[in-house]
């Protein structure tokens, strides 16, 4: 299916791409800290909102 060649270009290519990832994420985050302080309460009640509309769909549906 792939040649021994392919397989180690696509291993290469996921470690460098996800440490190139986490080096630039800690280079940012300190801005990230200070411009997203309160992203973590927006996500809580998104996820929040989404739960309360699938408890009602599954009681209504009963």
């Amino acid at each position: 299916m792939f040649s021994t060649g392919q397989l180690i270009f696509a291993a290469l290519f996921v470690v460098v791409f996800i440490a190139i990832i986490l080096i630039s994420y800690r280079k940012d985050k300190s801005l990230h800290n200070k411009n997203y302080k309160g992203v973590k309460w927006v996500m809580i009640s998104f996820i929040t909102f989404i739960i309360i509309l699938f408890l009602i769909k599954h009681f209504l549906k009963n």
